[in-house]
């Protein structure tokens, strides 16, 4: 089968399991700076929310556990980019958001870059693009 065949030709979305999604809109919309493009009951009590960087075709849908599992904290493996890593870590430790101390600097060719957990402990990394 080539790379072509199965007709994938991009991500689209990543689903973070989120314990309280008005928490989280808030946490992602007013301290990230995500656009909500996306917030409508589904399965009856359910709700399927959506939220972008202003600029992305990538979101991230903010989803209940199934079940009603608690949630658990992950490394989520979701990379953002900057253009600035040093006004994003400042901007993000003012909004309160819970990230790393200082950006990390490994040298070329890796790009400087800090985590930080969402409200419900998932973390997220933040990369400096070149």
């Amino acid at each position: 089968m080539s790379k072509t065949a199965s007709g994938i030709s991009q991500i689209n979305l990543v689903t973070v399991p989120s314990s309280d999604q008005d928490r989280s809109i808030e946490f992602y919309v007013e301290r990230l700076g995500f656009e909500k493009r996306t917030d409508i009951p589904f399965g009856g009590n359910y709700r399927w929310v959506e939220v972008y960087p202003p600029s992305g075709t990538t979101g991230i849908a903010l989803a209940p556990p199934p079940g009603g599992e608690a949630v658990t904290a992950k490394e989520t493996g979701i990379t953002l980019t900057t253009g600035d890593i040093d006004a994003t870590h400042t901007h993000l430790r003012g909004e309160g958001v819970d990230v790393d101390a200082e950006v990390a600097r490994m040298g070329d060719p890796v790009p400087p870059m800090f985590w930080f957990r969402d409200p419900d402990g998932h973390t997220l990394l933040v990369v400096e693009q070149r």
